[in-house]
């Protein structure tokens, strides 16, 4: 597979969309997230004709807000859900191992035991845990720690509230450039995939569904795509787009709410992960290169489904319980960065989210159309295959069987090799070796192609201004070969800047806006147009933060407009 197939790139798009519209596809997949991407992968693997439509970005739902975690979940053991909790452990081993370990990579984390009874209920849990993902991916044997081996481990720990503490391993992955990736992989075996394309409506004939209308978000024109069967992937705005069908399905989706938190690593001194139990859930302190994810939140949420809105509710939340365990509590002023997701739940009796169903179902309410729900990010694969799998059986033909188990993402192939002689590619290419170790955790071994970038020019060989832990290439690369089509992608989801740096990516706009220009086909006039798109968004973001409650934080996110025509703010 050549490199020029692989790229996510402007010509690539409008070649995407120009084929389908001219031809019939086998498959038509709508929404661009985890599982659309992994949907997309699934079917074009088995040989079909694939079509992927993306109203947003690759990810800009639910797949870029999560808690950047594959994992068998601890939670559902506390349900004895077993059958969930071995399913998601065999994925994780598979992500870390084979599909993506330049994405993925095994976390320690510490259980910390709060009271005496705590070492046994909480020893048994992750000892079955353990075991369940014997050989999955990650170091196994989870230890006992003492108060003493604790407080080494986790020194920032409030002596008084910790008794002990369980160690384990969980696998960590950047979700959103997970989910390009897939989508890119996608691409690299012939899908066709465009973002910010809107459907609109479906093609009906006689009883079956048979298409769909959709609208170019970037030019405003519509067109017609044929496929002889739809996947409905669209997560939060699965109930959406089934109503554009006509009536409702055989299951609805609740959206709960999860928020998180960014601090800089130097605010919490640990040399591991925590998890701790809240009233509601599970609390996460996941480390993320310089700094501490913390969250989250799970909460019904009926408002805008595109951009969910943090309150000082969540903040304050989640600070208080995280800071039940720490000796040095944080404040808001700690908070560099802030994020909300959805959560696509299965609709049940229940009035709480927390009780809902994570597992996915699958549905065909119409003929031609088939529905994929529920689930978790851990899962996509297993939820693609069973969509495809459920799709197939319309088109009338034998399709080989799901082989996403044996398929590694664009960047896997060579990794740990190219990995082993980081220190020989920083002495080549003059770079630091922690530099080389960032690339490559973020590009495997297509981290060659920005190499090849800078050496021709090598100003891209330099840091960003305002965001130095990237450098230039990443954000040209983004445009050039990773789908991105705006400033929100770039310091959003391709980087993570917009929650990596206090001023949220607001210096960095002018500077990648002035970088991306030339591939995008930006103006003067549309560089500044982006960069106050990205400002507002910003400054509404930071006003949501500010407000008491999720309707008051959700008018306030919904100040500033959408980038894209066409799209609810």
């Amino acid at each position: 597979m050549s490199s020029t197939t692989t790229a996510l790139s402007p010509g690539s798009r409008a070649d995407a969309l120009a084929r389908m519209e001219a031809e019939e596809l086998d498959i038509l997949v709508i929404g661009g997230g985890v599982v659309g991407a992994g949907v997309a992968l699934d079917a074009v693997t088995r040989g079909l004709k694939v079509g992927l439509l993306e109203a947003r970005d690759y990810a800009a739902g639910t797949s870029s807000r999560s808690s950047k975690l594959f994992h068998g979940g601890l939670r559902y053991l506390e349900q004895f859900n077993f059958a969930l909790v071995f399913e998601a452990l065999k994925e994780r081993s598979l992500v870390l191992n084979t599909l993506c370990p330049h994405l993925a990579r095994p976390v320690p984390f510490i259980y910390p035991l709060e009271k005496a009874i705590d070492r046994a209920y909480v020893g048994l849990g992750i000892g079955v845990y353990d075991v369940m993902g014997a050989g999955r991916g990650v170091p196994g044997h989870h230890k006992h720690l003492g108060k003493k081996k604790t407080l080494e481990s986790f020194p920032s720990g409030k002596r008084s509230a910790i008794r002990g503490a369980v160690k384990f391993y969980e696998g960590q992955v950047d979700d959103a450039r997970h989910t390009m990736m897939i989508a890119r992989t996608a691409a690299a075996y012939g899908a066709l995939c465009a973002n910010s394309t809107r459907v609109t409506g479906f093609i009906r004939e006689s009883d079956q569904v048979v298409g769909v209308t959709a609208s170019d978000l970037e030019t405003g024109r519509s067109f017609e795509v044929r496929a002889k069967q739809v996947i409905n992937a669209a997560g939060v705005w699965t109930d959406e787009i089934q109503q554009m069908v006509g009536g409702r399905g055989q299951f609805q989706v609740r959206a709960s709410k999860g928020v998180h938190l960014v601090v800089p690593r130097n605010r919490i001194n640990s040399a591991t992960g925590i998890i701790t139990r809240t009233e509601k859930s599970l609390l996460f302190v996941i480390p993320w290169g310089s700094h501490w994810i913390i969250g989250t939140t799970d909460t019904d949420w009926k408002l805008d489904l595109a951009h969910p809105a943090a309150s000082q509710s969540d903040i304050d939340y989640i600070l208080g319980h995280v800071n039940k365990l720490l000796a040095d509590p944080l404040d808001r002023e700690d908070v560099v960065g802030v994020y909300a997701g959805l959560r696509p739940l299965l609709f049940g009796e229940s009035d709480s989210t927390s009780t809902l169903s994570r597992e996915h179902a699958v549905s065909s309410p119409v003929r031609g159309l088939t529905v994929i729900a529920g689930g978790k990010y851990t899962t996509y694969r297993v939820m693609a295959k069973d969509a495809v799998d459920a799709a197939v059986h319309g088109l009338e033909r034998t399709v080989p069987k799901c082989v996403t188990e044996n398929i590694p993402l664009v960047g896997a192939d060579g990794y740990l090799g190219a990995y082993n002689s980081r220190a020989l590619t920083a002495e080549r290419t003059g770079m630091r070796v922690s530099r080389v170790e960032h690339l490559l955790g973020r590009y495997g071994t297509l981290t060659g192609e920005l190499l090849d970038m800078i050496e021709t020019d090598p100003e891209l060989g330099k840091p960003l201004v305002s965001a130095p832990e990237y450098l230039k290439a990443e954000a040209v690369y983004a445009a050039s070969h990773e789908g991105a089509q705006h400033l929100d992608d770039i310091l959003t989801r391709r980087t993570r800047i917009s929650i990596e740096v206090p001023d949220r990516g607001d210096a960095a706009a002018e500077e990648v806006a002035r970088l991306v220009a030339p591939i995008l086909g930006w103006n003067e006039q549309h560089i500044t147009d982006e960069i106050e798109h990205y400002r507002l968004r910003v400054l509404a973001e930071r006003d949501s933060q500010q407000q008491p409650d999720d309707d008051t934080a959700d008018a306030a996110r919904l100040g500033a407009p959408d980038v894209r025509q066409g799209t609810r703010a």
